[in-house]
């Protein structure tokens, strides 16, 4: 019985150092992927620069602009175009059926202060139709509300009045997400004072849950991969929409000297335009159909035959035209005009 004990007892220890052996290298295994998968980030970085800086030559009918960090450089994606710029651009192309020059001015690793030195001298050269702003993530490591909220303030008053703004991604780490918490306060209330349409990019990834943001995560477990990122493009996509058919509106409906001086009330002027446009082809599409009361007395008026008064005067006319023509004189071939001299 004794013997029986210390077996059990030495395989229960010995399975429950297994366990633990087997949890340390699967951890060493972890730590060694993901430092692999930094590394290859590290590898990614220019290649990324690379594919962005030479979309700046490509022409298009609209431009769109993105100001950011890594994220905005689609790094984590298989390609940089599965990015939620890349996938943005598409999907601005496709509603507008237009082309697009993309203006990529992000910079992977900066910071809101990096992207106020960095990207906003260069935002001077471009008149952006759709513009997109989510930087601020690399701040929370070393956070100061103060500095960050002046950083936020320079880039949001730098930016066009039309342009879209995300809040900082949900990081899920208690202590990051206090600090993300703050950061989020000061985007919302900055933006609503300047105007500007914020994205709610915390509230959509928050949404997914950490499990599944977990496998929509590249190896590093910081960037987003391609399923990722097409749930961060969700987040700006219906203000993008929204911002899309605006820009078609004052095209159609303003000259370019009207929406220069107009500026930031040029959206507005242009869909109450199109509004008006589009109420004035209903009101005529209907008055030229009569309604039901409309069609019931012009029935009782005969103003509107019914069915089988067409079909009895049609037999009439039939009639008519064959009793004319036996009464036609000899000689007279029928269509002739007038009668005899």
């Amino acid at each position: 019985m004794r013997t029986r004990t210390i077996v059990a007892l030495l395989t229960s220890v010995l399975g429950g150092l297994a366990v633990v052996g087997g949890g340390l290298f699967g951890a060493r295994a972890g730590v060694r992927g993901q430092r692999a998968a930094a590394q290859r980030v590290v590898d990614m970085l220019p290649v990324h620069a690379d594919w962005w800086r030479e979309r700046l030559q490509h022409d298009g009918q609209l431009t769109y602009l993105a100001i950011g960090d890594s994220a905005a450089q689609g790094v984590g994606a298989t390609t940089p175009a599965r990015g939620y710029v890349g996938l943005l651009a598409r999907r601005i192309r496709h509603r507008s059926r237009m082309s697009v020059r993309v203006v990529n001015l992000s910079v992977s690793g900066s910071t809101t202060w990096g992207a106020k030195n960095d990207q906003l001298p260069k935002l001077r050269n471009h008149t952006p139709d759709i513009c997109t702003v989510s930087i601020g993530a690399n701040d929370i490591a070393d956070f100061h509300p103060d500095k960050f909220e002046r950083n936020i303030r320079a880039i949001y008053s730098a930016v066009p009045s039309h342009a879209i703004v995300a809040e900082l991604p949900c990081m899920f780490v208690p202590d990051r997400e206090r600090k993300v918490a703050v950061a989020n306060e000061i985007v919302h209330r900055v933006a609503d004072e300047l105007g500007l349409t914020v994205a709610p990019l915390h509230v959509i990834t928050k949404r997914v849950g950490l499990r599944r943001t977990f496998f929509n995560s590249y190896g590093d477990l910081f960037h987003p991969n391609d399923r990722g990122y097409e749930i961060w493009a969700s987040a700006f996509e219906p203000a993008v929409d929204a911002r899309v058919d605006t820009v078609a509106a004052i095209r159609q409906y303003l000259s370019a000297r009207e929406a220069e001086d107009l500026g930031r009330e040029a959206g507005a002027v242009a869909t109450a335009r199109a509004e008006q446009d589009t109420e004035h082809a209903a009101e005529l599409d209907h008055s030229e159909r009569p309604g039901r009361v409309e069609r019931l007395r012009h029935r009782m008026t005969g103003s509107i035959p019914l069915p089988h008064q067409q079909e009895s005067e049609s037999e009439n006319e039939g009639s008519t035209s064959i009793s004319s023509h036996s009464d036609t004189a000899p000689g007279r071939r029928t269509g002739d005009v007038g009668g005899a001299a």
